[in-house]
């Protein structure tokens, strides 16, 4: 059984323009409720219909002055709204601490007040941080070394101080997003990768290229919400907090720039031997979600992953050429909302 009424935070986002058109196809009769500030909703591809035409009701507002009375008669509450990486969390740090916690915790709250029975809350791998030895495990120690991971990790144990009465929620600890998307990121290392070799035939590691990333494509994230907001306590207990990939998808920089590199021939690698070491390496273990969720764990390939980025991006490609300085770059578009005076430094808008 589906939930009837679900608000997305951060709907306009990278992951969200997938999402509700995976939600929506899948359950025609959803109705779908969108919360967003509006910071990226115009860092579209090639797109030829909105993700949006899927949403029942569109709510544009700050995190920070969210109106409790939107969570009226919800069922459910995907929240994907965050400062959501850790440049912007480097730059924006107590707009980050005011949103990524303060806000969100003011959100849980009142969904526990309202009698919200699904919460979903996307958190991340990188609350590993730097972790030796094998496949860091849900019950391992956790090593958050900015402050986007600090703020997953403080939320997991937000909620685990609440009483959740009727509330199921489920902590998702994605795997570095990746895969093509309707409002495309490049700030993401696969993403990235593929955009280099694209345009330039190059593609530059800004570190040794040792470290370890777990990835999962986007569609695949969809998947994996789908069950958390659909699964019931009694499978996986009232508050699970789980990683969300597949044991397949853990790869080394170095390693993943290679097999871009080698479906794309031409493309030249290059490591920068003088950058800082990238203390962010962790490999994951994905055993806990495969045996909860077997029928929602990643299907795509990473050369499938690799292909639909690629022909998504020769699209736009003509469309602009720098594209270290476009809106496909989520730190770059701050930048430009706030140089251009819509946006103040606390990122509220300005008009």
């Amino acid at each position: 059984m589906y939930k009837k009424n679900i608000l997305i935070t951060g709907n306009l986002g990278y992951v969200g323009s997938v999402l509700v058109s995976y939600l929506k196809g899948k359950y025609e009769n959803l109705n779908l409720i969108g919360f967003d500030s509006g910071y990226f909703a115009h860092s579209l591809t090639d797109v030829d219909v909105i993700p949006e035409i899927n949403i029942s009701k569109q709510y544009f507002g700050d995190l920070r002055d969210f109106d409790n009375e939107i969570l009226s008669n919800i069922d459910g509450i995907i929240h994907l709204g965050a400062i959501s990486n850790d440049p912007m969390g480097f730059n924006y740090e107590r707009v980050t601490v005011d949103i990524n916690l303060n806000a969100t915790k003011k959100l849980i709250s009142a969904a526990l007040e309202k009698g919200v029975k699904h919460f979903v809350f996307a958190s991340s791998c990188s609350i590993y941080g730097q972790s030796d030895g094998g496949a860091r495990k849900e019950s391992d120690i956790q090593n958050p070394l900015t402050m986007y991971a600090r703020s997953k990790v403080e939320i997991e144990q937000y909620f685990e101080d609440l009483n959740l009465s009727e509330m199921c929620v489920t902590c998702l600890r994605f795997a570095t997003a990746c895969g093509m998307s309707p409002r495309l990121r490049l700030d993401l290392v696969l993403n990235d990768f593929v955009k280099g070799a694209i345009l330039n035939k190059s593609i530059k590691i800004l570190s040794d290229g040792s470290p370890w990333r777990p990835l999962i494509d986007v569609e695949d994230m969809a998947l994996a919400i789908d069950w958390a907001l659909h699964r019931s306590s009694t499978d996986g207990g009232q508050l699970l907090k789980i990683n969300a990939g597949s044991n397949d998808w853990n790869y080394q920089i170095s390693e993943l720039a290679q097999i871009v590199a080698e479906m794309m021939p031409g493309v030249e690698v290059s490591v920068n031997s003088n950058a800082q070491p990238d203390k962010r390496s962790y490999r994951v273990d994905f055993s806990k979600f495969r045996e909860l969720a077997p029928g929602f764990v990643p299907q795509k390939k990473i050369r499938e992953t690799i292909v639909e980025l690629s022909k998504g991006l020769a699209k736009i490609i003509s469309l602009n050429n720098d594209f270290c300085e476009s809106n496909l770059i989520r730190l770059k578009t701050l930048e430009m909302h706030i140089n251009d005076g819509r946006l103040n430094k606390e990122l509220r808008w300005m008009i």
